[in-house]
This record gives structure tokens, C-alpha cells and sequence, in this order.
């Protein structure tokens, strides 16, 4: 499959590039982003996929979450796509911020008019692993992923629906229990029918109740002050305590900014759902790839 190279930046005596290709899962032109550290170019490196939230493409992540620093010591090899597929000409595609265009919610649709173009799962599964591996220089046995709200809630459903494909799952205030929430109901409904047991096959909180093992250390940031947490659309305290019913492992980091002055300690306001969180906290989520996918 043929690429087209976007754009080149030296960066952290890496690149960053972006590419073009012929998507055969979703039928249209896609884009993703792709960070080659320093040792790409002298040996095959790990790869950490990132799946962004709702309206991002491509740019988001590479442009914002200052990641490049970190895979660059640590030789990882970071991969982030776009969102949805773009301009399928389906009606209503780009009718809501929250369905369609930049928000694929990383399932495979089997509703029309979706079921044709809307299959991020697969793509993010399958097509997307394949082209990397065979366009750059990877070790295919090495793989994680993680990633922000709806992507958050993809890097989780990926991992937990295929056991020992990823070496690490981490996620930025994701959306833990879709069936659930408004966002949730509103793209599932969409893309996979009325039926509600379709839905849990896409849900990280009813996948995790029935994982076959124990070996995933997941590792999950939540700002505090998220407007999206206290609207109900996050609900991680639905997945911690499936995941702690199961015994699977998970540190969950409900951030705040503190500030303490000798015996006074003054709580300011919290991290909320923006890239500014993100960046705060990207290099613990690098290290903590890092540790499985160098080991």
C-alpha cells in the first residue's frame, strides 16, 4: 500500500511526519502521524499507538501533547491517526461535533450509512499495524497504545478485547463505561443499532468483567476539575470497580494542583480534559510503555 508523505520535522534528532494513504477498511484518504526517534534509524523500534478524542485529527497530538522529548530517550517509535474516516459523503456526516466526522468512537458500524466507511476498530486493529510494520522500521512483537477520551476509550476496548496484542494500555480521562453515558448511547446507538448488548462488546467496563487474565497494568490519569467527568460522561469509578472485582491491575490518578506553604495547604483549581493535562502528565505515560516495551 503506497504512502504520501504530508510534512517532515526534525525533532529531538527524530522526525515527525505525516502521511497519506488509501484506506481499504474505510474507503477513503486517511492521515496519520508518525514520530521515528533517533534510533530508527539504525535498529527496529517499539511502536505506542495514540487515539485521539472527539473533533481531533491527526495534528492534535503531535502538535500539543510535547511527547517528542520523551520517545525520543526512550527509542519508541509513536504513531497517532486521525479520528474518523473523511469526506464519505454520508448524510448527516458532519451534521454534530459528537457523531460522525472526528468521532468514529473506534468501533466497526454495522448500521447504514455507516457500516460501509465507519470501522476504526479494524482499521486501528489490523490495517493500520500492517502498514506501519511494513513501511518503517518496527519490531512487530513490540506494541502498545493508549490514548484521550474517546480515544481513551479506544486504547482500552483495543487491549482488552485482544489479550497480549499490546504490551501496555494506558489512557487520559477515557470514556470507561459508553453504554452508559449520553456520548456513549448517542455513537453506539448510531453506528451499531437499538440493541444494547452490541454495545457492551465496545465498552471497557463490561469487557474488563470478563478478561481472561490479569496480566494488564493499565494506567489511567483523570483531572480533577474535568467538565466531562463531573457531567457523567467519563464514569471511571464504573471501571475501577469492575476491574478491581477481577484482580486486574489498574492505577487510576485523580489529578489536582496543590500548592503547600510550610502547615497551609491551598487546593487550587484541578486538571481538566484539555491537552494542557495531557502534557503534564505524557512523559509518565512514555515511561510507563517504556518499561514493558523495552523489557
Amino acid at each position: 500500500m503506497s504512502l504520501k508523505q504530508v510534512s517532515s520535522n526534525k525533532c529531538f534528532e527524530g522526525f515527525q511526519k505525516v502521511f497519506e494513504h488509501d484506506s481499504a477498511e474505510l474507503k477513503c484518504k486517511m492521515k496519520f502521524g508518525i514520530y521515528l526517534p533517533p534510533k530508527a534509524e539504525t535498529g527496529k523500534c517499539p511502536v505506542l499507538y495514540w487515539l485521539s478524542g472527539l473533533t481531533c485529527t491527526e495534528q492534535n497530538f503531535i502538535t500539543k501533547a510535547g511527547f517528542h522529548q520523551a520517545a525520543a530517550e526512550h527509542g519508541l517509535i509513536v504513531v497517532a491517526p486521525d479520528t474518523s474516516p473523511r469526506g464519505c459523503n454520508i448524510e448527516g456526516e458532519d451534521e454534530s461535533w459528537d457523531f460522525g466526522t472526528g468521532a468514529g468512537f473506534y468501533v466497526d458500524a454495522t448500521e447504514d450509512p455507516w457500516k460501509t466507511n465507519y470501522r476504526m476498530y479494524s482499521y486501528i486493529k489490523d490495517e493500520l499495524p500492517k502498514l506501519i510494520n511494513a513501511n518503517f522500521p518496527t519490531d512487530p512483537e513490540r506494541m502498545s497504545i493508549f490514548g484521550h477520551s474517546m480515544g481513551g476509550h479506544g486504547a482500552l476496548i483495543l487491549a482488552l478485547k485482544n489479550p497480549g496484542k499490546y504490551k501496555s494500555v494506558s489512557a487520559f480521562a477515557p470514556i470507561c463505561n459508553p453504554i452508559q453515558c449520553q456520548w456513549g448511547k448517542k455513537a453506539l446507538g448510531g453506528y451499531l443499532g437499538s440493541d444494547v448488548s452490541k454495545w457492551e462488546a465496545y465498552d471497557a467496563t463490561q469487557l474488563v468483567k470478563s478478561y481472561p487474565d490479569s496480566h494488564l497494568d493499565i494506567l489511567i490519569d483523570q483531572g480533577k476539575d474535568d467538565q466531562f467527568l463531573s457531567a457523567g460522561q467519563l464514569l471511571p469509578d464504573n471501571f475501577i470497580a469492575a476491574c478491581t472485582e477481577r484482580k486486574i491491575p489498574v492505577v487510576f490518578r485523580l489529578q489536582q494542583a496543590i500548592f503547600a506553604d510550610f502547615f497551609i495547604v491551598f487546593l487550587f483549581q484541578g486538571y481538566d480534559h484539555s491537552y494542557f493535562f495531557i502534557a503534564t502528565f505524557i512523559n509518565d505515560h512514555i515511561k510507563h510503555h517504556a518499561k514493558y516495551l523495552n523489557a
